[in-house]
């Protein structure tokens, strides 16, 4: 299989990659936690690795691709408020950490359209 950017291979490495950041460096992700889930922000870290490493796995196998790929959009639209949330924290910080939190944001949107992509090739695979 070519790795092309709509690559289900590259999408299930970048989801593997973030799991294995929830684990290595758990505070900077319960940094953005917004306040007003219930439990602990490192619950909340945890979890989200947990499910961005079985979505890896997911979208990596060709038989649950389709569905998997599915699931990881709406993830990464679940997770767009860890991103708000990021952003509005960064409003006092230096101008470089405000750009790339504000930067962050319009990034979702390719990704939800990369894992749509994914699942609708995932029949051709």
């Amino acid at each position: 299989m070519p790795r092309t950017p709509s690559s289900p291979l590259l999408l299930a490495g970048l989801l593997a990659g973030a799991a294995v950041a929830h684990a290595v460096a758990p505070e900077k992700f319960d940094a953005i936690v917004p306040r007003s889930l219930p439990g602990t922000p490192r619950q909340w870290t945890y979890a989200s690795g947990v499910a961005e490493l079985a979505l890896a796995a997911g979208v990596a196998h060709p038989r649950t691709r389709r569905v998997a790929a599915l699931a990881t959009a709406a993830f990464f639209v679940g997770v767009f408020p860890a991103n708000v949330k990021m952003a509005l924290d960064a409003r006092r910080r230096s101008p470089t950490v405000r750009a790339v939190a504000v930067g962050r944001l319009p990034l979702q949107v390719p990704l939800v359209l990369w894992a749509r992509s994914v699942s609708r090739g995932a029949g051709r695979d």
